[in-house]
């Protein structure tokens, strides 16, 4: 009884945090389409290893999803087309409205998954969690949190 009462104060915390629509043909989030977008006060490229380093100030988008953080790995394939990306240094990210912090973040973009960790902070309007790590799936904006606290509003 106690972890299902647990497993269903995780979904409605997780349910906060997932912008509410109604009939409409848009997708919940747009990160699937088009190319991810880059900014940083330097890069090193290692074209033979297919990977490069991305320091001071960056700033990568992808549709909806914006992150900050001092510094940015990525890998990518021998196309060149991006696969993978992880900031660390201390991570801001935003998705529609879902403000997260955390010390590291990891980008897949085969899995289409963000993933925060080592301590993350989400928030949306009033309401937030902490956990040790979440995960949001870009697809279906469903959040996945482990080692949870937080506090939801209610109407008065």
């Amino acid at each position: 009884m106690r972890r299902r009462l647990a497993i269903v104060s995780l979904a409605l915390v997780a349910s906060a945090f997932v912008p509410v629509r109604l009939a409409e043909a848009e997708p919940i989030l747009d990160v699937g389409k088009g190319d991810v977008g880059l900014q940083a006060e330097k890069l090193e490229v290692d074209v033979a290893a297919g990977s490069a380093l991305l320091t001071g100030q960056v700033v990568l988008t992808k549709g909806d999803l914006g992150v900050r953080c001092p510094k940015v790995e990525l890998k990518f394939d021998g196309a060149p087309h991006l696969i993978y990306a992880k900031g660390s240094g201390g991570v801001v990210a935003d998705v529609r409205g879902v403000h997260g912090e955390a010390p590291e973040v990891e980008l897949d973009i085969r899995k289409q998954t963000l993933e925060l960790r080592g301590g993350v902070k989400l928030s949306r309007g009033q309401g937030w969690i902490q956990a040790e790590k979440a995960t949001i799936e870009l697809a279906t904006a469903k959040v996945t949190a482990t080692q949870v606290k937080g506090s939801l509003p209610v109407p008065k």
